[in-house]
């Protein structure tokens, strides 16, 4: 469903999407993209990501605190795996699972979530 989700994205260049899930429910979504109110564009003319482009787990994480939900215990699901930056919102949210897809070319997100002792579960595409 997470790569599903990620057709939402307005991206080129990547296509990522995530779904929180606990107790068996989705409890938020998100894919990357622009913050609110920006034009729906990820990439500059030169093709390179805009700075304020925001990845699909930090969208999924914020869109939980605006709601009356918890991520506390919840299991992240995404096409990839998360950068150090949105790592750190994993471990902050209280997420205790990240499940993902595609490895990205980055393993230092990867690494702290293990020294945070998250759990990690790679589903290769050929899986799916």
């Amino acid at each position: 469903m997470a790569q599903i989700w990620s057709e939402n994205s307005y991206c080129q260049r990547r296509r990522v999407g995530a779904l929180i899930v606990r107790d068996k429910m989705i409890i938020s979504d998100g894919y990357n993209g622009t913050p609110s109110g920006f034009e729906n564009t990820c990439e500059d003319d030169d093709g390179k990501t805009k700075p304020y482009v925001l990845h699909a787990e930090a969208n999924a994480i914020t869109k939980i605190a605006r709601s009356n939900n918890s991520s506390n215990g919840a299991t992240l699901y995404v096409t990839a795996s998360p950068c150090i930056e949105c790592a750190k919102l994993i471990i902050q949210s209280g997420i205790k699972r990240v499940v993902y897809s595609e490895k990205y070319r980055l393993t230092d997100g990867l690494e702290l979530l293990v020294k945070a002792n998250i759990e990690l579960v790679y589903i290769g595409k050929e899986e799916l």
